[in-house]
């Protein structure tokens, strides 16, 4: 039985089977052969294909790059393995990954400086700069960049100011994916370090209709001749709507479908039930859900309705009766945060500015202490404004029971 081409799952190895994306490795190439090779962040939701992009481009870049490709030496790394949870292990991956990558007859001169033990980040950081002495650039594909954010203790700021000095010194060149921008990441986990400002970023989006397309007539494993018959084509291309991972589903359930004998209804039914489980939210999404009803309906229950307006530090200071609940918002690195933190200085005494982190409330992984990380959020930034407030307790026990009303009767 021949095997089924489409990948409905997970990364695409074959790269006979890889489909599209020629602007975004044509960019990264471009990046790569300048003068100043320009690191890069590939950002794109889940099943966008970065995995897939990342991969590829290792197995095809000489095809890009031509002249001078003795010069690079291109890996790709999933920092979701556990190789990558500590520094030391990031560092040895790296350079496995690199010597793995080098020709025979450089083996020698190239794999000494990565010989010491432990290759530590001063380690690490000498033995990219000898390569560079030696006119190589290593470049990282880094995938599931998300990962070394589970391990804050261990990636630490140093950490990634010392990636970003062998970034600013030309001696190493990162291709990040991540689903938010890395700038994203470090304000939400309080990040200072140079590095999350990368220097070039792409966006992932759904392929275009040539290259969706394309993808719904991948050939047979087994043969040369389009796996799906032209009306299953058709079906693909319309369920799939351009976005790689729904093509890849569609073409999967089309083409069993066929092998089994059973109706186009059958692979669309499997189509529909396998993209709504792909959607679920995970436990952490939901409380995320959660409070997104907290902060909007809590106001409108309390008979503030939202206002979307332009509005000034000094504005907010001049409300006193009935005061309206405003969205703040703009673009990155406005001074949004600024301005929250700022507010304490140009109001009147009767506003009390507190300043809340949903981020870290969102970390809970209970309501009941959700409720109680908001609730304590809010005594501890009425201690520290510059006319202190001290603000009651929560009930704790009245929070166990029911969580939303609880805060709402305690606001």
């Amino acid at each position: 039985m021949p095997s089924n081409p489409f990948v409905a799952a997970g990364m695409i190895e074959d790269p006979r089977l890889f489909v599209g994306r020629k602007d975004e490795l044509n960019a990264i190439a471009s990046r790569m052969k300048g003068d100043q090779p320009t690191s890069i962040n590939i950002v794109g939701e889940k099943h966008i294909g970065k995995s897939s992009l990342l991969h590829y481009f290792v197995l095809t870049w000489q095809q890009r790059v031509l002249n001078n490709s003795s010069n690079y030496v291109v890996i790709y790394l999933p920092l979701r393995g556990v190789d990558c949870q500590t520094e030391t292990g990031f560092y040895e991956a790296v350079a496995e990954g690199l010597l793995n990558h080098v020709q025979g007859w450089q083996q020698r001169s190239l794999q000494n400086c990565w010989k010491t033990k432990p290759l530590n980040r001063q380690a690490f950081s000498d033995a990219v700069k000898q390569w560079k002495q030696q006119g190589k650039l290593p470049v990282l594909c880094l995938d599931d960049f998300e990962s070394l954010l589970k391990y804050p203790d261990k990636f630490d700021n140093g950490f990634y100011d010392n990636l970003r000095s062998l970034m600013d010194s030309n001696a190493l060149m990162l291709v990040v994916a991540s689903r938010k921008q890395l700038d994203v990441y470090a304000n939400e986990h309080r990040f200072v370090s140079s590095f999350f400002n990368i220097g070039h970023t792409i966006y992932l989006k759904e392929l275009t209709t040539d290259e969706a397309i394309e993808l719904s007539r991948l050939p047979s494993r087994s043969t040369n001749g389009a796996a799906l018959s032209v009306d299953e084509q058709s079906h693909a291309q319309q369920w799939g709507d351009r976005h790689p991972y729904k093509l890849q589903l569609a073409g999967y359930f089309l083409w069993e479908a066929r092998q089994q004998g059973k109706p186009i209804k059958w692979a669309k039914q499997q189509f529909k039930q396998q993209l709504t489980k792909a959607k679920s939210p995970s436990k952490g999404q939901r409380w995320q859900l959660w409070l997104r009803r907290l902060v909007w309906d809590l106001p409108v229950r309390l008979g503030k309705i939202p206002q979307f307006i332009g509005v000034t530090v000094g504005d907010i200071g001049n409300w006193s009766e009935q005061p309206p609940v405003l969205l703040l918002y703009g673009g990155r690195r406005t001074g949004k945060t600024s301005a929250l933190k700022y507010l304490p200085y140009r109001i009147q005494a009767n506003i009390v500015p507190l300043l809340v982190d949903l981020q870290g409330a969102a970390s809970a992984t209970t309501l009941k202490g959700l409720a109680e990380n908001l609730a304590q959020q809010i005594i501890e930034a009425a201690r520290r404004l510059p006319r202190k407030v001290y603000l009651p307790n929560s009930d704790a026990n009245k929070l166990a029971e029911d969580p939303f009303p609880a805060l709402q009767t305690w606001l």
